[in-house]
């Protein structure tokens, strides 16, 4: 080559993932606030796994728009598709990759003008104790809401990051969701990759295999949990010992993967001797 391609789009990649980011963070934690400060007591464990269940299932369409994006050559549109002599299963192929942002911007766009029509506070329900404190409010709430200068901001945000942490429960809390995001994260990852490696899959098959097989199981479990946290209406030691239960017997299950395995390919000169 005599010049290098050089392109910025990585830029707005970037910007574009930044405003997603910004735009979708507040849902969780306020969500969650939300639902604590005007549903009754027992629905809220319900409430919640339904919230992070349907945040499972929509990585979970992404993969299978993944998978369909990907069968679509880089350049549809602007080309005669006629003229394209490679199919996916060739290695020089580019799934059309920009298309899934647009589908997906143009949706989330869309489901987010419903919550302009939410209203500003609800009525709590009758059962609910006068008196009772969001276990959620009173840390995210007054970060957000009570500050209106950067510096005064800035105060109660320390106050309220150092008030979190001191609290031992939530901070063994956090370590264990990092060291469960972290681990899933690296097998959603690379899952894919080691089907197109090991079994020859394309990367439109090997997105919608882990979008039908990873995903639906998290988000079954998660909504189960919920409901059997309603039943039995668990409070936070009952919830602990679930959880850790639950937590050891994926563990166990999961120690199986290192029985699961292909056989390297026999590749000359790397894997076995040319003779």
């Amino acid at each position: 080559c005599e010049k290098e391609p050089s392109s910025y789009m990585w830029i707005y990649i970037l910007l574009g993932n930044m405003l997603r980011g910004i735009g979708e963070t507040p849902i969780t934690p306020l969500g969650i606030s939300y639902l604590d400060d005007f549903a009754k007591e027992e629905n809220v464990p319900v409430y919640v796994a339904c919230l992070h269940t349907i945040a499972m299932l929509g990585p979970m369409f992404g993969f299978l728009l993944g998978s369909l994006c990907a069968k679509l050559y880089v350049d549809i549109g602007f080309v005669d598709l006629g003229s394209i002599t490679i199919t996916p299963q060739d290695s020089r192929w580019v799934g059309a990759w920009w298309l899934g942002f647009l589908i997906g911007g143009a949706t989330s766009f869309l489901s987010a003008i419903p919550f302009c029509f939410l209203p500003k506070s609800l009525k709590k329900p009758e059962e609910a104790n006068k008196d009772k404190t969001s276990r959620y409010s009173a840390v995210i709430m007054p970060c957000i809401f009570q500050c209106q200068l950067i510096c005064s901001f800035l105060s109660d945000f320390y106050t309220s990051l150092k008030k979190v942490l001191g609290n031992r429960m939530y901070f063994t809390f956090l370590c264990c969701s990092l060291l469960q995001f972290s681990g899933f994260i690296g097998f959603l990852t690379y899952k894919p990759k080691y089907l197109e490696q090991q079994y020859g899959k394309s990367t439109s098959k090997s997105n919608f295999l882990i979008g039908m097989t990873s995903l639906p199981p998290v988000g079954l479990g998660i909504f189960l949990g919920g409901l059997i946290m309603k039943k039995y209406k668990m409070g936070i030691i009952g919830a602990t010992k679930f959880s850790f239960t639950m937590s050891f017997l994926a563990y166990a299950v999961s120690f199986l993967h290192f029985f699961v395995g292909c056989d390297n390919y026999v590749v000359a000169g790397m894997t076995v001797s040319y003779e």
